[in-house]
């Protein structure tokens, strides 16, 4: 297992991707922080398995993903109690789809807020931590949307290319620190986020639930299969390699086509 002796911090890791990274690192050794809300005895559950899989401790951190304080108290507590962090995961996410001139604003702010400002607040809260170790690793969930647009998402798609920039930059920061930055931009991944924005989307456009999957989601990928969590997550762990030591500042797209015209 190799990542024995580093421990991992992933946000918005309670399902979905999230979780698939979780469990992934975990069966490599890895101790890990996972974060989010749901169920606490289904947490505390998935915290075992964690901790059974990689032979060491997994614990949970509930930190408000638009709170900064919060944030960087999570960071804290996760040095105090399982080392480093070595590996962050900025994978905290949500969605709201509607044209712009009726996009509510406080879902503007929330989706900037959770989707792109966090992962700011988590790297300058890990950073420090990582050069003092000269080791480290950063990933962000970024999307196909980080590469390309659609209509009715204005604010995921700003904040999915403002993903791509913050880790570019941390990535040219970091460079000579042993430290590796880098964003995985899936295409549809069957998830719990993917799965709530179809009622919106049905709305926006006028469709139903079986048009939305079919015409407007699937479509948007040559291969017409959604990216499961768990290829995600196999991509994710390729980047902790030492054999990744050279790729930083990299967005890689695993979207069955969708940005490759």
């Amino acid at each position: 297992m190799f990542l024995t002796g580093k421990t991992a911090l992933v946000t918005g890791s309670t399902s979905g991707i999230g979780l698939a990274y979780a469990r992934a690192l975990a069966a490599e050794g890895a101790a890990v922080m996972i974060n989010g809300f749901g169920d606490a005895a289904e947490i505390a559950a998935e915290c075992a398995a964690l901790a059974a899989a990689s032979g060491t401790d997994a614990i949970h951190s509930d930190a408000d993903m638009s709170d900064p304080a919060a944030i960087a108290a999570m960071v804290r507590t996760c040095h105090d109690r399982l080392g480093g962090p070595d590996i962050v995961i900025a994978n905290a996410g949500i969605q709201h789809v509607a044209p712009i001139e009726d996009f509510p604003l406080d879902k503007w702010d929330q989706i900037i807020a959770i989707n792109l400002s966090s992962a700011f607040h988590l790297m300058r809260a890990a950073i420090p931590l990582m050069k003092a170790a000269k080791w480290g690793r950063i990933i962000a969930t970024a999307s196909a949307h980080s590469l390309t647009a659609s209509p009715f998402k204005s604010a995921y798609v700003t904040a999915k290319h403002g993903i791509a920039g913050l880790a570019k930059t941390a990535a040219l920061e970091t460079a000579t620190f042993g430290i590796t930055v880098n964003c995985i931009s899936p295409g549809y991944v069957w998830t719990p986020l993917v799965e709530r924005q179809i009622p919106d989307t049905m709305k926006a456009r006028g469709l139903t639930r079986d048009q939305v999957i079919n015409d407007v989601l699937l479509p948007a990928q040559p291969t017409r299969q959604f990216v499961t969590p768990e290829q995600v997550a196999a991509l994710a762990l390729f980047l902790c390699r030492d054999e990744a030591a050279q790729v930083t500042g990299a967005n890689y797209a695993m979207d069955g086509g969708w940005t490759a015209a």
